[in-house]
């Protein structure tokens, strides 16, 4: 606006040098007046409608926001759903204290040992009851009361 002000200073001053005559001087300088108020209130209709524009577009943008986080978390639950927990937990019974407790599946681990008596374990990922000797389960283990084929484990 600054400008504005010294440019309607320069044409009053301009308008006053070459208008030798008062009442033209008044009549002009009234007139400019005149269309400088339709001019300055256009402007600020201007930017009143750019403004509400303006709120609008923030108003839509934080909207557009909030669904974007709230996706983002559905996103990330779904996530953690798929791949957060890829191994899968195996519940393991000692049988040698019958203490109870879980594992995280890994066809690579052979045995494990007993969080309560130490005692190892050995694991068979394969399902298959027999052992490498060909006999099925003696029973002999302690709490065993024997191996069901159908179990899986």
């Amino acid at each position: 606006m600054g400008t504005l002000k010294n440019e309607y200073k320069s044409f009053l001053d301009d308008i006053e040098k070459n208008i030798k005559n008062k009442e033209d001087l008044e009549y002009v300088r009234e007139r400019f007046a005149s269309f400088l108020d339709v001019v300055l209130d256009q402007m600020d209709y201007i930017m009143d409608y750019k403004q509400e524009e303006m709120e609008q577009l923030e108003a839509t943008q934080n909207k557009l926001t909030s669904q974007i986080n709230q996706m983002q978390q559905v996103i990330d639950n779904i996530e953690k759903d798929i791949y957060a927990d890829e191994g899968f937990d195996f519940e393991i019974v000692c049988p040698y204290c019958d203490y109870e407790f879980i594992i995280d599946v890994d066809e690579n681990k052979t045995e494990v040992a007993c969080p309560e008596c130490q005692n190892i374990i050995e694991l068979d990922w394969s399902g298959d009851v027999e052992e490498e000797n060909g006999k099925g389960c003696s029973g002999d283990c302690h709490g065993c009361q024997g191996c069901d084929e159908d179990d899986d484990m």
